[in-house]
């Protein structure tokens, strides 16, 4: 019931910033920024975004506001949550190992990490904010979101209205571009469940050496 109401909402807003005309954009933007940083399904927006502004616009105003968004959770997550998380964990060798291997290749973990379904996105945000990761590799890492974004914005613009977002009168899906999709994020998710495991690892290997 609260989901459901909360997609609702979600939906009035979107009809909301329609009626703002050529500063609904800048509107759309903020709000995807709050919904990222207060842990709402943003997924509603994007599928929104394909409605109002169409595929390339919709998806460069869900990039900006998620970009955005995620940065704002991040430094949450970093400046405002660090010290009580760090604190929890101070007696975990192999936490701070694994920290120390993030903070060592985090471009790269982080980008996968957005390739991938498996990892929730606003979850994420926070999570990168308490390991050893350079916000400047977070924020690059950022272009990993692309791919899906395109594509949910893809599947919102074929609705053609905010009123069948997310039912079953939604038209079908390019079956190749969803495929696509799909099996980018399956080989993403097995190589930053590899690549995170090795790294730590080695970290771990090298904390008992030292």
């Amino acid at each position: 019931m609260f989901d459901f109401n909360l997609q609702s909402l979600l939906k009035d807003t979107l009809v909301w910033i329609e009626s703002l005309g050529s500063i609904g954009a800048i509107a759309f933007i903020g709000i995807y920024v709050v919904a990222t940083v207060a842990f709402l399904p943003a997924f509603v927006l994007t599928l929104g975004a394909g409605v109002l502004f169409g595929l390339w616009l919709g998806s460069i105003y869900v990039f900006i506001g998620a970009t955005f968004g995620s940065i704002a959770a991040f430094l949450v997550g970093r400046y405002l949550a660090r010290d009580w998380v760090a604190k929890k964990i101070a007696d975990n060798d192999k936490f701070k190992a694994i920290d120390r291997a993030v903070g060592k290749e985090g471009l790269k973990i982080v980008l996968l990490t957005r390739l991938s379904p498996a990892f929730p996105f606003n979850l994420l945000n926070y999570a990168f904010g308490v390991t050893g990761v350079s916000a400047r590799d977070y924020i690059i890492g950022s272009i990993g979101m692309i791919p899906g974004t395109i594509m949910f914005v893809y599947i919102g613009s074929l609705a053609g209205s905010l009123a069948l977002i997310g039912t079953d009168a939604q038209p079908p899906v390019n079956p190749t571009l969803q495929w696509t999709i799909r099996i980018v994020g399956l080989i993403a998710t097995v190589a930053v469940t590899v690549y995170v495991t090795r790294l730590a690892k080695q970290a771990l290997a090298e904390s008992v050496d030292n």
